[in-house]
């Protein structure tokens, strides 16, 4: 992590907190960085949650639910509202969940943090969860499956890490919440150790080199994919059996944290 650009990143969320009046209890880093499979010129990826004044959230006329930052060539910075991250959360949108869990943190109030884990852990639903990493997948695979020239290798990742997402739930049926880190996930499954060695190898590669270029997929990899991704298919239609009262633990969530965490008026 460059030491330069953490300050800006660090600045960018200052000047937030001034401009919008918002407090911001969690601000991660999102992207291949916190994935575990960086390049030496993978860009910032840091999204946060923010919270308004109380007057600011008790309108009929909110502000927007989202606070977005110029998109660099190095930096992306935005965040949603806490509303928006609980509302998501609900309907199965992995991605909040997942920058709890990032192992690259900006700011944190560990409280909120923890409690936001915790209701998480008892809303979630993991068949939706499933569902979305399937569809992740599945956006890259049937692409590269069927692909009879070669496929650009950094992609792999792409596909790789939510099926392993989908494997590690497999192994873990009383966890809705899979790891967000990459590695971790590799960590947490049974693999074949030509699997394990050839991912590792495409990692060590892609963070010594700003391009991977195009090739072949991987035998092993390919092997991998093509018994697992066909395997996963019964999660294609998740259905959501959200857990009684799941709203209003999560109303009572929002009402206490944004009264806790509000900035002055």
């Amino acid at each position: 992590m460059d030491r330069t650009i953490v300050a800006e990143i660090d600045g960018r969320l200052a000047d937030i907190k001034r401009h919008h009046n918002v407090s911001i209890p969690l601000a991660v880093e999102s992207g291949s960085r916190a994935w575990g499979f960086p390049s030496p010129d993978s860009d910032y990826d840091c999204r946060f949650v923010f919270v308004r004044a109380v007057s600011e959230t008790f309108t009929l006329f909110p502000e927007r639910d989202v606070i977005e930052t110029p998109l660099t060539p190095i930096l992306d910075v935005n965040g949603w509202e806490l509303s928006k991250a609980l509302k998501l959360l609900l309907k199965g949108n992995v991605v909040v969940v997942e920058w709890l869990t990032s192992p690259l943190v900006y700011q944190c109030n560990s409280d909120f943090r923890a409690a936001f884990l915790e209701i998480a852990g008892e809303v979630a639903d993991r068949s939706l969860t499933a569902r979305h990493y399937y569809h992740l997948a599945a956006n890259h695979l049937d692409r590269f499956l069927s692909a009879e020239e070669d496929v650009p290798l950094r992609k792999l990742f792409y596909a790789l890490r939510p099926l392993m997402a989908l494997k590690w739930l497999e192994e873990n049926p009383n966890s809705v919440i899979a790891p967000m880190n990459f590695p971790s996930l590799c960590a947490g499954v049974p693999l074949e150790l030509s699997v394990l060695d050839t991912i590792n190898e495409l990692m060590a590669r892609k963070a010594e080199t700003r391009e991977l270029g195009n090739g072949p997929i991987p035998l092993p990899i390919r092997a991998f994919l093509t018994a697992e991704f066909p395997r996963m298919q019964f999660w294609k239609d998740g259905v959501q059996e959200r857990r009684p009262g799941s709203e209003r633990l999560l109303d009572a969530f929002w009402r206490e944290w944004t009264h806790r965490l509000a900035p002055g008026e």
